[in-house]
């Protein structure tokens, strides 16, 4: 190998200085899949045999159908980022039309000439061929004319036709490689997104995962809107910032195209489709993905770019990779927000419930002649299927009610209500216990609730004789305690609600004073222990009994904290009246 000057090209004086050199060609390109260090090794050995100021290799889309600088050595920056040069069109696109090499001594003569310097004078473009494709292109020029010789011709077409397999290798690498990469991180941000049931986190988690993978300049992810036939808008970000943007109605744009058609859409230059409804300026390609559920279009994911013909085929197959896993995570979000949104108004609901209970089961005590009253009352849910009233006829006359509606929560709670309203106003009429539970029983009867029953036990009180009147339906009877001891009492009869034509047994309790009474719902004596254990009448006893001589108020707090003792977790309604007569 011989160098004749520093700026001239190299001559190989025997076929064997020119085979061990090619074999150095060979060695540098095959020695790594790289491509960028591909193509700089390439650039260091053409310029050992032949100079040049400026070199350029150009790679071939055959989607776009240009040439992209891939590399470059002396081309300003601009020329290397923007340049894109179709087949035909000046001396590289020329040299790749026709997969001939072409050699110019001055370019000033060739109006083919693409202007990257002013001072070039000499050009020689070699095309790239691996498997009977084209590659891309050599280029390399030179500020002197006539730079170039047949001889540069030859040997630049000899180092390409070596060259050309290396970079369609490193390129099919690449493409592997980054579809290995996209296929690890699906399934590393499949579960990401699955994870994510708060929908504005999910859809700013997914527009920067897919900007992780898809360097876009815009993105969208529209929700279809059945009632109103439209795309919402639900975030859509420009170069990382959120913007408002209107809806689109169905069918209208390339979002609402791929919508109908449940197909993907891409256009490459968005200024030739008319379907195009200009959102950010400047855009110049677009790809919109619709998202399905079930065979049913939930929405359309929409990318941008302000480049014409950015958006690839290995785009397309990593964005329909990713619809599927993207349909069903925002479909999961939008459902969990629409419950969030109706547990809201439940909670909202049950709040104004639970206002309207509090003027129903009034939680201080009434001032009843000769009697001390404590009242606790706690739901197992936000309001209480359990009843309870009070009634003053007159200074003769006081009328008690407590039960327990079945079931639990907002249904046995508007029974409950119901129910009170009929013992208000049949209770004015009537003073007798049995008549009255007769007189409820119908009432309920009449107006039949499938499941839907009431445990109640009424209770006249008469002060001035210390006597109690009472008819059971069902409900758990009081306990008594008189001066430390538990009395038995029998009082039985079937819940209001079941059956019709019902008549109520009525017995007498002659009370004395310091008598204790504990009305109970038997969420108190059903209570379990985290062992599974039923709290028991006996315990409940036990407590009364040891708590018999203090003030009312005070052993419903006993009685509650015993039961938290044993478990402090609910799992009924728990409602106590203590009387103790005065």
């Amino acid at each position: 190998m011989q160098a004749t000057s520093r700026k001239s090209s190299v001559r190989f004086r025997e076929r064997s200085e020119l085979l061990d050199f090619l074999l150095e060609v060979t060695t540098a390109t095959a020695n790594t899949l790289d491509l960028d260090q591909l193509l700089s090794n390439v650039a260091d050995v053409v310029k050992k045999v032949i100079p040049y100021e400026l070199l350029a290799i150009l790679l071939y889309s055959e989607k776009r159908q240009d040439l992209r600088i891939r590399f470059a050595v002396g081309h300003r920056e601009e020329v290397v980022r923007n340049l894109s040069i179709a087949l035909g069109e000046g001396i590289t696109g020329a040299a790749a039309a026709q997969r001939e090499p072409i050699l110019v001594r001055d370019v000033r003569t060739d109006p083919r000439y693409l202007n990257a310097l002013d001072a070039v004078r000499s050009e020689l473009a070699v095309p790239m061929l691996a498997r009977n494709m084209l590659v891309g292109v050599i280029d390399v020029q030179s500020t002197r004319e006539h730079a170039y010789s047949e001889y540069d011709r030859a040997l630049l077409r000899l180092m390409a036709s070596r060259v050309a397999s290396s970079i369609d290798n490193a390129r099919l690498y690449r493409r592997a490689e980054r579809q290995n990469r996209t296929l690890r991180t699906l399934a590393r941000i499949s579960h990401e997104f699955a994870s994510i049931l708060e929908l504005d986190e999910l859809l700013n988690k997914i527009a920067a995962t897919i900007r992780s993978l898809i360097n876009y300049d815009a993105f969208s992810i529209l929700l279809v809107d059945e009632q109103q036939k439209v795309l919402r808008h639900r975030v859509s970000v420009r170069h990382d910032r959120r913007v408002k943007i209107d809806h689109v109605p169905l069918g209208k744009g390339l979002t609402g195209a791929a919508a109908e058609s449940r197909e993907v859409v891409l256009v490459d230059d968005t200024s030739t489709d008319p379907r195009y409804i200009a959102s950010h300026p400047d855009i110049r390609s677009e790809v919109a993905v619709p998202l399905i559920v079930k065979d049913r279009v939930v929405g359309v994911m929409d990318l941008e770019s302000d480049r014409v013909a950015y958006f690839t085929e290995d785009h397309v197959r990593t964005l329909g990779l990713l619809a599927p896993q993207i349909a069903a995570s925002v479909e999961n979000a939008r459902l969990y927000e629409e419950v969030a949104k109706r547990q809201r108004r439940l909670e909202e609901d049950l709040k104004a419930a639970r206002e309207l209970q509090s003027w129903l089961l009034p939680v201080e005590p009434p001032d009843l002649a000769n009697l001390e009253l404590g009242i606790g009352l706690r739901p197992a849910r936000e309001i209480s299927g359990d009843i309870y009233d009070f009634s003053e006829h007159d200074d003769e006359h006081a009328t008690l009610a407590f039960g327990d509606v079945s079931g639990k929560g907002v249904a046995a709670a508007l029974y409950g209500s119901l129910m009170s309203g009929l013992l208000r106003t049949t209770a004015l009429r009537r003073r007798n216990p049995a008549a009255l539970m007769k007189a409820l029983n119908d009432a309920l009867v009449a107006r039949k609730v499938e499941s839907r029953y009431v445990t109640l036990l009424l209770m006249v009180w008469h002060p001035h004789s210390r006597l109690f009147n009472m008819a059971n339906a069902g409900a758990l009877p009081p306990m008594i305690c008189r001066e430390g001891e538990i009395l038995k009492l029998r009082v039985e009869g079937v819940p209001l609600g079941l059956l019709p034509d019902r008549d109520y047994e009525e017995i007498s309790f002659q009370a004395q004073a310091g008598d204790v009474l504990v009305l109970y719902s038997d969420g108190v004596s059903d209570h379990l222990s985290p062992a599974g254990e039923e709290y028991g009448r006996g315990r409940l006893a036990k407590v009364v009994r040891e708590g018999c001589s203090r003030p009312a108020h005070a052993l419903v707090e006993s009685i509650f904290a015993d039961l938290d003792h044993f478990n402090p977790t609910l799992f009924d309604d728990q409602t106590l009246i203590v009387l103790k007569v005065k």
